[in-house]
């Protein structure tokens, strides 16, 4: 190494520092560290004061005589940050205190110490996401009270909702592998102005590794090995990913294989949760045998694959492009909560599991910062995604089994442009073109004979497009006064064609062609570098799709959702006031309250299929039930969080999440809202020193009566505990837990951790399945 040239290396996991900024006292010299963390200050004068400078980690200076010998310093992480870069609110890179909107980021850095199985775990580790789940293979984000359908999933940048993302809970997040998300944003609130429909409640937007190049004309190689195993599933997760670097070319290829045996709930909690029997064929009949380990959920074991390759490329300093192609599937996984239900003393079913969940993504995206009269950077992706979903029921003792598959080619285009007209102001704009083709088809198959028939689809064969155009602006008004704004217009387009060889539809195709003009407005004010107070109106919107409109399922025992081809789109309208207090470097306090109105919410009602309110559907008599525009939802809410830093490496974090959703019924009356979860939250202590990352912290979460209970929520009496007069409610609960992370030189790091020391058995709202008891968990990784 020259001795003109210096490392930066982060203290906590002996990593090299990219982009830290060096400067000298007058600003009249200042270089960029590399992917490696190097930089030359041959530049500076001999006795020059160097300063060396990131937003992540505290300020160091030295003499430059004092560096001599290419030395390597190192970094220490800030616990208080001022403010972050983030690119969800716009898809631009921005400072957050720039933003009305409220944004929480989950760095590579939480992940690694915090070691979650899969992507919606991630989520729930920023403690401002609630996670629902109904098997293992799930995680279903409730943000503001808003879910599924109603919360838009982004990544690098393209959306995956997509036209069957239903009202229910989902689990396409699980197809997003955690070792390959290099940073997390959740924007809450309605994000429509950017996503379009569907991002009501709020946009989760993940960032992938990136190939990295090389600034000299020898090629890098980095990699990274990594195995994690876990108790409370028996969990064996291996990792690898390789990094291939030249000036112009770089490679990056990723493979994740994790399998996971059937959960253990904890010891102490409700008795309601135990396992007790579950069914098993014997000789070919189904018979129901008593759980040897009434803890374990029986069954609720699957795995899973991911593989990612990315390529990029940058001919010179002004174009780059990036290409990137993931794929992740399961194996067969079962429905948990469908397996714990009753009728007449007997489980409902003998078997109820999902396919393999296949997700393909394909996305190159072109980037220019060639200056035109039009823009001063211009941004191109096109993506295809294919998903491919699939669900198997079968009665007890029934000798039918169903058979739903269903495939969706999604199709994309963005432009996006930003360009800077004064000093004072800027603009961010764009197009979009979106494509989704769905195909459903359904076969009964009859076990004993082995005997297919064709059976009715899920959906009727169809397509749902979106065309929009949207623009946002920036205006520094003053020194301390920001304001942003926005607007978009979508139009959006429909087509189902209905086949009535199973059910005699009173129509035979539907189409729906619907405009949607959403805005937002928000003003930033910072008295000083230390404080800023935001406030935010905005709207949002959700445009039915082809699950809306098109789907025969059951949601619920004796229920049938039809088609109802009438449904029109749904509009959020919201308003937010945030304060962040930052004190020296050792306080962060931060407070968002929010109020929403849902208009026109398409919710299910009681309906008429051909005159009549029952139909037979898979040889059950069924009420017959529609999403209808019937009703209107208001949630209001409060997020707040405190960071204290204490000398010695010492740090106390803690958030709160408190929010109360209504929402109103067929008769008038106001009901609890379904996707508002209870008060939760958690705090944690935490110690960090050179090479040791340490974290002790609870999470809690408030009981629900039932008389809060949402009143579709109180009829589930499965999914839920007693109380004394033997209704559903929610217990409150709460867990201990630790995290160690060590890292042992620059390539080996291990880390362990026990989350739910006490065991606590319970079961996270609206669930179907309890949460897991004690676990243990050990990870290794090496890096080169």
């Amino acid at each position: 190494m020259s001795a003109q040239q210096i490392t930066l290396i982060d203290e906590s996991n002996l990593q090299p520092i990219e982009n830290v900024m060096i400067f000298d006292e007058s600003h009249n010299v200042m270089v960029l560290t590399n992917s490696k963390g190097n930089a030359s200050i041959h530049e500076f004068s001999n006795d020059a004061t160097i300063i060396i400078s990131h937003p992540s980690y505290e300020i160091r200076q030295f003499l430059k005589s004092e560096l001599g010998g290419g030395p390597v310093i190192y970094l220490k992480e800030k616990v208080i940050k001022l403010s972050e870069v983030v690119i969800s609110h716009n898809r631009w890179e921005q400072r957050q205190s720039d933003i009305a909107s409220k944004v929480s980021i989950i760095t590579a850095k939480t992940v690694a110490l915090q070691n979650p199985q899969t992507a919606a775990d991630l989520i729930g580790n920023s403690n401002e996401v609630f996670i629902q789940k109904s098997q293992m293979g799930g995680g279903s984000p409730m943000i503001r009270g808003f879910a599924t359908n109603r919360v838009l999933i982004a990544v690098d940048g393209v959306r995956m909702n997509n036209a069957i993302f239903r009202s229910g809970n989902l689990q396409n997040i699980i197809s997003i592998d955690p070792y390959t998300i290099q940073e997390t944003e959740i924007l809450f609130g309605p994000g429509s102005v950017i996503y379009g429909s569907d991002a009501i409640g709020g946009v989760i937007s993940f960032s992938t590794l990136k190939p990295s190049f090389s600034d000299s004309s020898t090629a890098i190689l980095n990699g990274q090995i990594a195995s994690r195993v876990s108790s409370a599933n028996n969990e064996f997760t291996t990792h690898f990913n390789i990094d291939l670097g030249f000036q112009k070319w770089a490679f990056l290829s990723s493979f994740t294989q994790s399998n996971y045996n059937d959960l253990l709930m904890g010891s102490y909690g409700p008795d309601d949760y135990l396992r007790n029997e579950y069914v098993q064929q014997i000789n070919g009949v189904d018979t129901v045998v008593p759980n040897k380990n009434p803890k374990l959920q029986v069954p609720t074991g699957f795995s899973q694959t991911y593989f990612m390759q990315k390529i990029r490329f940058k001919p010179n300093q002004y174009w780059e492009a990036n290409y990137s192609f993931l794929y992740s599937t399961t194996s067969n996984y079962s429905r948990y909560d469908r397996h714990i239900r009753y009728k007449n003393g007997l489980p409902r079913s003998a078997e109820w599991y999902y396919g393999p969940q296949n997700w393909m993504m394909n996305n190159l995206n072109l980037t220019s910062s060639i200056a035109t009269t039009f823009y001063d950077e211009i941004n191109i992706r096109l993506s295809h995604q294919l998903f491919e979903e699939s669900r198997y029921d079968r009665g007890f003792k029934d000798s039918i089994k169903y058979e739903r598959i269903e495939n969706v080619s999604a199709y994309a285009i963005n432009f996006d442009f930003r360009k800077q007209f004064t000093g004072q102001m800027q603009m961010y704009y764009g197009a979009e073109w979106v494509f989704n083709k769905v195909n459903s088809e359904g076969t009964d198959i009859n076990i004993l004979s082995k005997t297919q028939t064709p059976g009715p689809a899920r959906y009727p064969l169809s397509n749902w497009s979106s065309y929009a155009a949207y623009a946002t602006f920036e205006w520094i008004l003053s020194d301390n006064l920001k304001l942003n704004s926005g607007m978009r217009y979508n139009y959006f387009a429909l087509n189902a064609t209905f086949d009535d060889t199973f059910y005699s539809f009173p129509f035979s195709e539907a189409n729906l062609k619907k405009g949607a003009v959403t805005g937002s407005l928000g003003a930033i004010y910072n008295p000083n570098e230390s404080m800023w107070l935001s406030a935010i109106v905005s709207t949002g919107f959700r445009t039915p799709n082809v699950d809306d409109i098109g789907k025969i399922f059951d949601p619920e025992p004796e229920t049938v959702i039809v088609p109802n081809p009438e449904l029109e789109s749904e509009y959020a309208y919201n308003a937010e006031l945030s304060y962040t207090q930052i004190i020296s470097d050792f306080f962060k306090f931060d407070a968002t309250v929010y109020y929403t109105v849902l208009d026109n919410a398409m919710v299910r009602r009681d309906f008429q299929f051909n005159g009549a309110d029952s139909i037979v559907y898979e040889g059950q008599m069924s009420k017959v039930v529609a999403l209808q525009n019937a009703a209107q939802a208001s949630i209001y809410g409060v997020q707040g969080g405190l960071n204290i830093k204490i000398p010695g490496g010492i740090g106390i974090k803690s958030r709160i999440n408190y929010q109360k959703g209504r929402e109103e019924m067929d008769d008038g009356t106001i009901s609890a809202l379904r996707h508002a979860a209870p008060l939760f939250g958690s705090t944690h202590i935490t110690y960090a020193t050179s090479r040791l990352n340490l974290a002790f912290y609870a999470l809690y979460n408030a009981q629900i009566s039932y008389d809060n209970l949402p009143v579709d929520e109180q009829g589930k009496d499965y999914l839920y505990a007693k109380d004394r007069d033997g209704n559903p409610y929610v217990p409150s609960w709460f867990t201990l837990n630790a995290k160690v992370l060590y890292q042992m030189n620059p390539i080996l790091s291990i880390s362990f951790g026990i989350e739910n020391i006490t065991d606590q058995r319970y079961r996270p709202y609206s669930s179907g399945i309890t949460a897991a008891g004690r676990n243990f968990i050990a990870s290794v990784k090496a890096q080169f």
